[in-house]
């Protein structure tokens, strides 16, 4: 200590020292702020890798028993996989192999792509197989372009902006929707083949002999090599037109264009956008972990208004979809309540001390806040919504230190000491308190920060680095630049002399604040310990009371509280097979209900603005549903400001249901908010076995149950129906007829699904050149049954000759995890009316025995956000037992005793009778932020036990026996524990009383730490005093010989 107590003494001597440290660390925040990248939530990694096989023409099924089952078979003996999930889809197959987290991914990577590469057993149609690691990518932005001309030109319009795009310096994720590739398509008509004696095969073999682009060889000269390359390539319609596809020795040929019909098109009708009703290109922008929202936008935003002053007339550029304003707004939200917060701290502090010494106090904050953004930029942090919350925390936290440490001068200086002495020994007397507070908040936060679980732990463990980033500094602030400050502006001060020159409202709140302390709390200490057993009897009532509000369901759990964004979509699901004609007409429905709603939620709003900014229509895109096709759309409206429209989102999403009315034959219309971050679906429940009938009425029963609940909608699983399906299978005596089933499946997926030729390249873009037989040729029955298939002898005979025809129907898509196939049931909850946890657990109770009774071969687990939200309080639960033992074991050792410990740990659990109340009385949910909260109010709650422990120990070393050294200790630490509390709050009020949408998730953490504070506040001063004189009753308590 005496160490310590020269370098304090040096620092607060030393003229410059002090400053240049604090000019130091303020350049170094300056330098890295600037750097530092902004975004809504802090990146987070996704171990896992994803396995992509297509396998044209194959149904769901046959993607499932050739390709899935293949594929988890060749890496099972690969080490550290968690989890394994297949999707089979038509065409295509889709296996994603999540790694045990803390391994290491590049050879986790390797391990998997090995093994797949050594599959040899896939079907002859699989094509490459592609295998890379899950990136995570976040929306910016997206920019509809639209204008009169055709949809091909407009894709090549498209593609220039995205060239230029990506060429500007802060962009390098730029991507094209509303528009599939592109294919040359040759269609033959089954007459022509006929007359011709051609099949589709025969017609591909001329194709692909006739257009070529191959090198050829060298020629060596003297002078130099010379490449040879043969070049016969067809890249436009004419030239494919002119191909010879039959010729005679007598000179007649038969050429492409006159027996087929040719065509440059898109290669899916169903993959288009409209914008506001007109074809559009969606220039989708998104942005890597290491680069900023912020600065993409700004970018964009310049080069969108360079673009549109020299576009072709009619064409226009709009935002939509604009993520980044939600990280703008959010931050500044957050900055704006952070400098707010900064300045009632800074006013608190002029209430019992003077201009000078609050200020210096108060510029810890500035000075350790830029310390921390040099570390956060070198640590690879960011500023986002939650690296914010930190701070704004720790706008509270970091206070602590610097007050008792001021606190404890003041008092020297009211004994008479000059300025130099009083900061020296002030600073001395509570640097082991004030470093063990400190180390007890990082023991918390640390074990926080290293236990949190799930993808929403992922995203959370941010606050508490920031939080012990913040606290480590400030606490090298106010131990060795705060003294040379508090010294020099009080050095015209003596005890005497500071209280002369004592403005009279500063004089009046000191004497309101002594009759406080002596008057009433002194009075209530007194009583309290004096009846001790009794008063911690009715804290411990009161403490059960409250678990009671939240046990008996008067106070709500539910993960996250919604916050209002301002796009909403319409995820709309048809049986496939569903024509695209069909899905148009509901999806115009859909969007002549979005405009009605306008104008009716429009004539409420102030200056009556579009409530409905934009309308988006998306095919062949459904989040949700997880499937591509026809069948399938997205309508997306950019709303008004959520901060500027009346209504939430609920009301709307009512009254566009209500107004849409009931769409025939859909499976699933789901309106909702595209999710921003991690998270998960209210309702989520997974059912794994082994059959797929069993499970589908299983998943029946379920969402059948759910339905009874008020306040459940858009429920349905993804065991869906899939097309109508044709089996064609070889009768006997087909081998006679010179027909085997290689032959046979070959001519027939050649006519009905199409074949490739060659694929060339035209303006940078592949192009296909696929041939199939004519579509009138092939939309009936009869087309297929009288079908002409030719023998190696080439005889022609009708199908149903050789083959049976039968009809059937599989799934749409099958999933499958840890190789048992699964059916996973979804739905939304209102929760202007219902609970989703409250639904959960309704469930798991009264519900899911019984289907396990029912369905004993089925394993029934829960997913989205109620398994998220299991595994992050599970990680925060386990984070704070560590924390808590940590803290036990030091204060164990710094008291010397194993009991006296548990005088400071115990207030902990009591502070938590504060935030229930809080919640209850500001009409809040508890939520992950709210006990995130409570987490963070642990800390303080210790900080000022310790300290009044320590105080009581001090009085009991000088004689007080327990009960007396209690009440004492109370009254000295009173003004300290205030002013702590005072300005954490302070601190937080701001954002406590925020109403903007933007803070709702943010409003439940301030909730728990301010009106748990409160709550502490009180207790600490009481319960501390009462506790210790009860183990005093029982010797348990550890008696200093001598004043430290």
């Amino acid at each position: 200590m005496n160490a310590f107590k020269q370098v304090i003494s040096y620092m607060a001597a030393h003229p410059t020292a002090a400053n240049l440290m604090m000019l130091l660390f303020l350049a170094l925040g300056v330098i890295s702020v600037t750097d530092l990248k902004r975004e809504t939530f802090p990146d987070f990694s996704v171990n896992a890798v994803e396995i992509s096989v297509a396998y044209p023409g194959a149904t769901a099924d046959d993607v499932e028993s050739s390709v899935c089952r293949r594929i988890e078979d060749a890496i099972d003996s690969v080490s550290n996989i968690a989890e394994v999930k297949s999707t089979a889809m038509e065409n295509l197959a889709s296996v994603v192999v999540e790694m045990v987290e803390g391994n290491d991914i590049i050879e986790f990577f390797n391990d998997i792509k090995t093994e797949v590469e050594a599959i040899n057993d896939f079907p002859g149609q699989v094509e490459d197989v592609i295998v890379k690691r899950v990136n995570r990518t976040d929306p910016v932005v997206s920019v509809a372009v639209t204008g009169p001309m055709s949809p091909l030109h407009l894709k090549y319009y498209c593609e220039d902006l995205k060239d230029r795009l990506k060429r500007l310096d802060k962009i390098s994720q730029v991507e094209i929707l509303g528009f599939s590739g592109h294919e040359f398509l040759i269609e033959i008509p089954f007459y022509n083949m006929m007359r011709l004696g051609l099949s589709i095969s025969d017609i591909e073999g001329a194709v692909a002999s006739q257009n070529l682009d191959l090198p050829a060889g060298s020629l060596e000269t003297r002078q130099s090599d010379i490449l040879i390359r043969f070049s016969e390539e067809r890249k436009t319609l004419h030239d494919l037109e002119n191909l010879i596809v039959v010729s005679s020795g007598t000179g007649a040929e038969i050429r492409l264009g006159n027996i087929a019909r040719i065509s440059d098109r898109f290669m899916d009708d169903e993959d288009k956008i409209l914008f506001d009703g007109k074809r559009a290109g969606l220039l989708q922008i998104t942005k890597t972990k290491s680069e900023d929202a912020l600065r993409i936008m700004d970018v964009v935003t310049a080069f969108l208004a360079e673009e549109q002053a020299r576009a072709p007339s009619g064409v226009t550029f709009s935002i939509t979809q604009n993520v980044s304003k939600i990280v703008r707004d959010r931050l500044m939200m957050l900055i704006k309540n952070a400098v707010q917060g900064l300045i009632l701290v800074f006013l608190a502090m002029l209430l019992f001390f003077p201009f000078g010494f609050s200020f210096w106090v108060a510029m810890g904050l500035p000075v350790s806040f830029f310390l921390t953004f040099f570390f956060m930029k070198h640590m690879g942090l960011s500023i986002n919504m939650l690296s914010m919350v930190g701070l704004l925390i720790g706008l509270g936290l970091l206070m602590d230190d610097a007050i008792v440490i001021a606190e404890n001068i003041a008092a020297h200086l009211e004994k008479g000491k000059n300025s130099f002495n009083a900061v020296v020994d002030g600073i001395s007397e509570v640097a082991a308190g004030v470093f063990s507070s400190f180390l007890t908040t990082v023991f918390i936060f640390g074990a926080l920060g290293l236990s949190m679980a799930g993808d929403i732990g992922k995203v959370l463990y941010v606050i508490p680095v920031i939080l012990i980033l913040i606290l480590s500094v400030s606490l090298v602030e106010a131990f060795l630049i705060l003294p040379h400050h508090l010294s020099h502006s009080l050095s015209n001060h003596t005890g005497k002399g500071q209280r002369s020159q004592k403005n009279r409202f500063r004089r009046s709140m000191e004497a309101g604040l002594e009759w406080i302390r002596e008057k009433v709390l002194g009075r209530v200490v007194d009583v309290a310990v004096n009846f001790r057993y009794l008063f911690i009897g009715l804290v411990i009532f009161a403490f059960i009371a409250s678990i009671s509000m939240i046990a008996g369901g008067r106070l709500k759990v539910r993960a996250f509280p919604d916050i209002e964004g301002d796009v909403l979509q319409a995820r709309i699901l048809f049986p496939q097979g569903t024509p695209l004609e069909r899905t148009e007409t509901y999806v115009d429905l859909m969007v002549a209900a979005a405009q009605k709603m306008n104008e009716q939620l429009s004539l409420s709003q102030k200056g009556r603005p579009d409530v409905v900014k934009h309308i988006s229509v998306l095919y062949n895109i459904n989040a949700d549903a997880g499937e591509k096709g026809s069948h399938v759309a997205t309508i997306s409206l950019d709303l008004l400001n959520a901060e500027k429209r009346s209504g939430t989102m609920d009301d709307i999403i009512s009254t566009w249901r209500t107004l849409a009315g009931d769409i025939p034959d859909a499976i699933a219309i789901a309106f909702k908010e595209p999710a921003i971050g991690p998270g998960g679906l209210p309702i989520e429940i997974r059912l794994k076995g082994k059959d797929l009938s069993e499970l589908k009425l299983a998943s029946t029963l379920l969402i059948n149950w759910f339905y009874s609940y008020e306040g459940v909608s858009d429920l349905y699983d993804d065991l869906r129906p899939g097309k109508p399906e044709i089996q064609v299978k070889l009768k006997q005596g087909a081998k006679i007829r010179g027909f085997d089933a290689r032959m046979v499946s070959k001519q027939l997926r050649a006519a009905f699904y199409g074949t490739t030729a060659s694929e060339i390249m035209v303006r940078d873009e592949s192009y296909e050149v696929n041939l199939q037989m004519a579509g009138p040729d092939k939309n009936s029955m009869a087309d297929l049954e009288n079908f002409y298939l030719i023998n190696s002898r080439g005889d022609r005979v009708p199908l149903n000759i050789v083959a049976s025809i039968t009809h059937s129907r599989g799934y749409a898509g099958i999933r499958r995890v840890d190789s048992d196939r699964t059916v996973t049931v979804t739905g939304d909850v209102d929760t202007r009316v219902a609970n989703a946890a409250d639904i959960i657990a309704d469930t798991r109770k009264r519900f899911l025995p019984e289907l396990n009774k029912q369905f004993p071969n089925i394993t029934i687990g829960l997913e989205g956000q109620e398994k998220e939200m299991k595994a992050s309080m599970g990680g925060m639960i386990k984070a704070f037992a560590i924390g808590i033992f940590g803290v036990f074991c030091l204060l164990s050792f710094q008291f010397k005793s194993y009991q006296e410990p548990l005088v400071v740990m115990v207030t902990i659990p009591f502070a938590f009778i504060g935030v229930v109340w809080g919640h209850i009385f500001m009409g809040l949910d508890i939520c992950m932020p709210s006990i995130l909260g409570f987490v963070s109010l642990a800390g303080i709650v210790v900080n000022d036990s310790i300290l009044l422990v320590s105080f009581i120990k001090l009085n009991t070393a000088r004689g007080k026996s327990a009960k007396e050294a209690g009440k004492m200790a109370s009254r000295e630490r009173f003004r300290a524990v205030m002013l702590t509390s005072i300005t954490t709050i302070a601190g937080l009020l701001p954002l406590l009383s925020e109403r903007s949408m933007q803070a709702q998730i943010l409003i439940p953490l301030a909730c728990s730490i301010v009106f748990g504070l409160l709550m502490s506040t009180i207790l600490v001063l009481l319960v501390v005093p009462c506790l210790y004189a009860m183990l005093a009753d029982f010797n348990l308590v550890r008696i200093e010989t001598e004043v430290p």
